[in-house]
């Protein structure tokens, strides 16, 4: 018996508060980055934004919570009313899995799996089933329309992604997070005599793929430019046209955690994760979910200020700038960094 336990019981324990305490700490998160979202939205525009709700309205997200639980749901007549609430609940948890393998710091990850990156590759990818789930179930033309766009909008940016992550793996030789993170100790600053340093980091090696995968980010989740799902005046709304209270607050959670992924993803896989800038005594004393989340957070705030300056992209300019720009550069770049690395004998 007492093996058992300590086989079995005590690990499954450990996970489970592990993954309940990583849950609360991006919920959390993600309440703020929505409350930050609009507060920077609203600077650019030169007006307050959110601040009634708690001091500055910091509390502002906690309220739209309350609104959305209390507010009654309403499920058309002729909607499949099963997978019409199943959707979103899919949409949520597909999501929020995606976390489990990704380290937040060195040694704070739930699954420190050696396929982390194939593990995030195929639950993001899953995610596009609940968008059609809930623009089928609805039984209405317009969010039907909005699913199947946002499902080639997801699809078409997930090959250049996908191209972009192989060349990084190229680099490093692992499809582990943590070694992601490790390998970005070396790079081109230290080949040139200076001590380990942000120059060491993917972005500069890799910097259109690093342009790449932040623009192919952005048409992933759905932001502008390229929220042509939810945007476009002939859709209403997509895919969530007849979703409310709720439902439609799953939709969004899930469409948020999406987004705090790819920051988070961006910030490890070119960003050195939870690396200090620089390799200094001082700035080391700093422990490295500090840095991850200060990483994050800026990378966010680029997402966030591409809303105020980039003007929405039409559906055709979509389609093209992924198959006919991305691809072609993506798949070249993964063979010219396979031939530099064979040349030089990095491989």
């Amino acid at each position: 018996m007492d093996s058992f336990v300590s086989t079995y019981v005590w690990p499954a324990a450990i996970m489970i508060g592990q993954s309940l305490l990583l849950l609360v700490a991006l919920l959390v998160f993600i309440a703020y980055i929505l409350l930050a979202d609009r507060k920077i939205w609203a600077a650019v525009q030169m007006r307050r934004g959110p601040n009634v709700v708690g001091p500055w309205g910091l509390f502002q997200s906690f309220a739209d919570l309350l609104k959305f639980v209390f507010k009654e749901p309403v499920i058309p007549a002729g909607a499949n009313k099963g997978v019409f609430l199943l959707a979103p609940l899919v949409a949520v948890t597909l999501a929020l899995a995606t976390w489990a393998v990704v380290p937040v710091a060195d040694g704070w990850v739930v699954a420190n799996i050696n396929v982390g990156i194939l593990y995030i590759f195929a639950i993001s990818s899953l995610e596009v089933y609940g968008i059609i789930m809930g623009g089928w179930a609805s039984n209405s033309k317009y969010p039907f329309l909005g699913a199947l766009r946002s499902a080639a909008q997801m699809v078409s940016y997930e090959v250049s992604i996908g191209l972009v992550i192989v060349t990084v793996l190229l680099c490093v030789g692992s499809l582990n997070l943590t070694d992601i993170v490790y390998a970005q100790k070396d790079g081109l600053g230290t080949m040139v005599g200076l001590p380990n340093s942000f120059l060491d980091w993917h972005w500069l090696a890799l910097f259109p793929m690093f342009v790449i995968f932040f623009i192919s980010a952005l048409a992933e989740t759905n932001r502008p430019p390229f929220d042509l799902p939810e945007a476009e005046s002939e859709l209403v709304a997509g895919f969530m046209v007849e979703y409310g209270s709720t439902p439609y607050m799953m939709f969004m959670l899930g469409e948020y955690a999406a987004i705090v992924l790819m920051c988070a993803m961006t910030t490890i896989l070119f960003l050195g994760g939870w690396l200090p800038p620089v390799d200094v005594w001082f700035l080391n004393w700093v422990p490295g979910i500090i840095w991850f989340v200060l990483k994050a957070s800026m990378v966010f705030f680029m997402f966030a200020m591409v809303k105020a300056f980039v003007p929405r992209y039409r559906y055709d300019q979509l389609m093209r700038l992924g198959w006919k720009v991305f691809l072609p550069l993506s798949l070249a770049m993964v063979i010219i960094v396979a031939f530099v690395l064979k040349i030089m004998g990095w491989a």
